[in-house]
């Protein structure tokens, strides 16, 4: 077992489930990513080595952060920086919380923009 897998399944309920349900969903949606395990957080990669988002349990929450979150556009009532300066997550407190069909669109416009750089440039 790798140790992002690890750190999934060591996680006491119920952000193990949620956890295990977001690695479940980012897997199905998006095919060219790898799990890794950078900053004793489970990160995916794009095959190209460059970062498509993060999973962070902390506190009494589950954090699925995405990089590039400057070009995402869509549901942004669900997408909060929390205190980040370029950073944008979803926020999970219990597995019920997780409404996979907003998941799968902000995950499919995230996957859109992986050629952009990390931040977006100002006109």
């Amino acid at each position: 077992m790798n140790p992002a897998e690890s750190y999934i399944l060591n996680k006491p309920e119920p952000y193990k489930s949620i956890l295990l349900q977001l690695q479940v969903v980012i897997e199905h949606t998006i095919k060219d990513i790898d799990l890794t395990y950078k900053w004793s957080l489970p990160c995916y990669w794009y095959k190209e080595h460059s970062g498509f988002c993060y999973l962070n349990q902390t506190k009494n929450y589950v954090d699925l952060v995405f990089w590039r979150s400057a070009y995402l556009d869509i549901h942004p009532q669900h997408l909060k920086p929390y205190g980040r300066k370029a950073l944008k997550s979803l926020r999970y407190y219990k597995q019920e919380d997780i409404d996979e069909d907003v998941l799968i669109e902000i995950l499919l416009e995230a996957d859109g923009h992986k050629e952009k750089s990390f931040y977006k440039k100002k006109n």
